[in-house]
């Protein structure tokens, strides 16, 4: 796993992702989650990639039932994009390296 994720849970993603300005790409995933497997080194690519100008942040949805519930994240992996603590768009299931970087770009440029 890259070093360059953060891992949050119920009680720090208000530090983590609502009070963080700029872009902050989470990750919902779960360990039992074939998809959220195949992602993790598109993401630890991504983090690497992005250091420094996005955070990238990890809640594992069956040990954070509150803030999975909150965004009603239904199925995983989900990604959503949030800036400056507000969520601007999210993608279900899997996807490629290059859409994870547009979404970022996009959001970055902006």
């Amino acid at each position: 796993m890259s070093t360059n994720f953060v891992v949050t849970t119920d009680q720090a993603f208000a530090a983590d992702v609502d009070q963080r300005k700029g872009v902050v790409l989470v990750d919902f995933w779960a360990e039992w989650c074939a998809p959220c497997k195949s992602l993790l080194p598109v993401l630890g690519e991504i983090a690497d990639v992005y250091e420094g100008e996005a955070a990238v942040v990890k809640v594992n949805a069956d040990e954070n039932k509150a803030i999975t519930t909150r965004f009603d994240v239904r199925g995983l992996p989900t990604l959503i994009l949030f800036k400056d603590g507000v969520e601007q768009e999210r993608v279900l299931g899997m996807t490629s390296k290059t859409r994870i970087a547009a979404l970022l770009d996009k959001y970055l440029e902006a």
